[in-house]
């Protein structure tokens, strides 16, 4: 049995009060808020720290403001986030994404906040700590060799959040908050491509709601491969939003991978398609560009470069589930899920 570490525990009330813990604890000190993610690294001793401060009474956390746009609350759980009327219609990445998380039971407790802070995942980092200890650790936490490429400077543990890729796509942006001040970004500057220092966010910052856009004239879908059909973390995530004309030309389009790097990867491929209408030909020129920018690695399940050959095919599903093709059937073969 794999037992949590000894911890104290915080449970302020407020996004100010949460912040000032934050501030006096210093970077032993983590949030939580589901704990779905943090607490089985604990177990295996991935994580251990000092304090716990918990955002599950946090109320001004669970906002959610549907008007120009969409504000949603990082301490909403995904299950909220997908009861929100508004996100299956004019955020459909997004909303797909959310429930392809997990199970329904991870989605109750999981909250959007904790997903866009996913730790990132890595075959040798994700084992308990008598397994690690044997190969001498790995760079991510307690070793100096990152075991997926052992002459890499850098840890390439592999970023597994279903939402980020949806919500960049979007287009949103993250409000982040400390004792000393708000500051407002792009979700994409949310990441870097390192897989120990995977965040831009300061230790002392809260990562407190997600704006998103105005949707008109845009449509999005998000594609997930894994090996089962539920709970796994993805092995390939493709998000996709277009915007369109009357006549169907593309004005504007976004294409971000999953689970092939560090951090979700926006590619260029959405600028091939821009000022041409959605035909095969535009569409399988996309999903070969976005799939030449893909690096997966061997350091989750399957193998690296079948994962890699169909970058193509996803983009090319997400591409024509917004054109409106029907990929129903398509979509319950590789995923088992009616979405």
């Amino acid at each position: 049995m794999m037992r949590l570490p000894w911890f104290n525990y915080r449970a302020p009330r407020s996004v100010a009060e949460a912040a000032r813990i934050l501030a006096a604890e210093g970077p032993d000190a983590k949030l939580i808020a589901g704990g779905t993610d943090l607490l089985p690294n604990m177990k295996r001793r991935q994580q251990t720290p000092a304090t716990l401060v918990s955002l599950r009474q946090v109320d001004g956390l669970k906002r959610l403001v549907n008007g120009q746009g969409l504000t949603l609350g990082a301490g909403l759980t995904l299950s909220e986030v997908l009861a929100a009327s508004a996100l299956r219609d004019n955020y459909r990445a997004l909303w797909q994404a959310a429930s392809q998380v997990a199970s329904p039971q991870l989605r109750n407790m999981g909250t959007l906040g904790g997903n866009l802070c996913l730790d990132t995942r890595c075959l040798y980092y994700n084992q308990n700590e008598d397994w690690r200890r044997a190969i001498d650790f790995c760079m991510k936490r307690d070793g100096t060799t990152c075991w997926v490429a052992t002459g890499s400077k850098r840890c390439l543990a592999v970023s597994s959040s279903d939402t980020a890729p949806a919500l960049i796509a979007l287009g949103a942006k993250v409000r982040l908050m400390s004792a000393a001040g708000e500051r407002e970004v792009a979700l994409g500057d949310l990441y870097r491509n390192d897989g120990i220092d995977y965040l831009t966010r300061q230790p002392d910052e809260i990562l407190t709601e997600v704006a998103l856009p105005d949707q008109s004239g845009w449509k999005s879908a998000y594609w997930k491969l894994r090996r089962r059909s539920s709970f796994d973390f993805p092995l390939l995530g493709v998000a996709a939003a277009v915007r369109t004309a009357a006549d169907g030309t593309v004005e504007e389009a976004r294409i971000v991978l999953g689970a092939v790097s560090s951090r979700p990867l926006l590619t260029v491929a959405g600028a091939l398609l821009v000022g041409g209408q959605l035909t095969d030909e535009a569409i399988a020129a996309a999903g070969k560009k976005a799939a030449s920018a893909a690096k997966p690695m061997d350091n989750t399940d399957l193998d690296l470069y079948w994962r890699k050959d169909v970058v193509s095919t996803f983009v090319s599903y997400a591409l024509r589930e917004i054109r409106g093709d029907d990929m129903s059937a398509t979509r319950l073969r590789i995923t088992r899920q009616v979405l």
